[in-house]
C-alpha cells in the first residue's frame, strides 16, 4: 500500500541512468579528398566548383565507437583522482551537393576521426556522445577533368566544426518522492471549423428598400393617427 508523504507526493521506483560525468567539447578539423571520382554521369561541365556546398552528420551505422578504456592517476588542483583516458572514433557522413541545371548531384563520403579524451567512466558504464551542433564548408574545391582512361575527378578540403556533448553513464534504479504527473489542459482551439452556406445576392431578393424619415418643423401640428373607432 503506498504512503503519502507530503501532500499528495509518493514514492516512486523509476528505472533511469545515473550520470558519472559529463563533458561538453568542440573539436574542428579539415577533412581532405584526393582524386575523388565525380557522381556517375555528371561532367566538369554540368556544375559551377563555386557551387558545392557540403554537409557533415553522424553515420546512421555505429556513429561512435569505443577503442579503448585506461584508467590513470591524474592531478586536479591538489586533489589526486582516478579518471579514464578514452580512445573512440567517430564515424560520419560528408554528403557533397553539386547543383546543376536540371537538380542538385549527390556525392556521399563516409569517413572517421579519432578522438581521445578524459572522462570518469568505470567500467561498464556506456559512453554517451550527442551532437549538439555540426558546421561545415568546402575550403577549396579543385577539378581535373582526367582522360579517356581514367573519367574526372576532384580534390577538395572540408572544415568541420563540431559541438558535441559526451557523457559515462550505467542504468540504475532509484526511489524518489515526487507527484504523480498530470495532463495538460485543452488548447483553445476550435476543433471543428463553423458551418458555412452559399453568399446572398442582395441585388435579386431580398430587395433592401432604404427608409425615408421627415422631420416635423416646430409650427407644423401634430398628425392625428388614424383610427376604425367611431367617435
Amino acid at each position: 500500500m503506498s504512503k503519502d508523504y507530503i501532500g499528495n507526493k509518493q514514492l516512486v521506483t523509476i528505472n533511469t541512468e545515473k550520470v558519472y560525468d559529463w563533458i561538453v567539447t568542440e573539436t574542428n578539423f579539415d577533412l581532405t579528398l584526393v582524386n575523388e571520382p565525380l557522381p556517375a554521369g555528371l561532367g566538369i561541365g554540368d556544375f559551377d566548383p563555386d557551387e558545392v556546398t557540403v554537409e557533415v552528420d553522424s553515420a546512421a551505422v555505429d556513429p561512435v565507437q569505443i577503442l579503448s578504456r585506461e584508467e590513470r592517476t591524474f592531478v586536479v588542483g591538489n586533489t589526486e583522482m582516478e579518471l579514464h583516458v578514452i580512445n573512440l572514433r567517430k564515424n560520419l557522413v560528408a554528403t557533397l551537393l553539386f547543383p546543376t541545371a536540371v537538380g542538385v548531384e549527390e556525392l556521399v563520403i563516409p569517413f572517421a576521426r579519432n578522438e581521445q579524451i578524459v572522462l570518469y567512466a568505470p567500467e561498464d558504464t556506456a559512453i554517451d556522445l550527442m551532437y549538439t551542433e555540426v558546421d561545415s564548408f568546402v575550403a577549396t574545391f579543385d577539378v581535373d577533368p582526367g582522360d579517356t582512361i581514367i573519367g574526372p575527378t576532384f580534390d577538395a578540403v572540408i572544415n568541420v566544426r563540431v559541438c558535441q556533448s559526451i557523457q559515462s553513464t550505467y542504468p540504475v534504479t532509484l526511489e524518489v518522492i515526487a507527484d504523480y504527473s498530470q495532463p495538460r489542459d485543452l488548447l483553445p482551439v476550435q476543433p471543428c471549423p463553423p458551418p458555412t452556406r452559399p453568399p446572398q445576392n442582395p441585388d435579386i431578393f431580398p430587395v433592401v428598400t432604404p427608409l425615408t424619415t421627415r422631420t416635423r418643423t416646430a409650427s407644423e401640428p401634430a398628425q392625428r393617427r388614424a383610427t376604425t373607432q367611431d367617435e
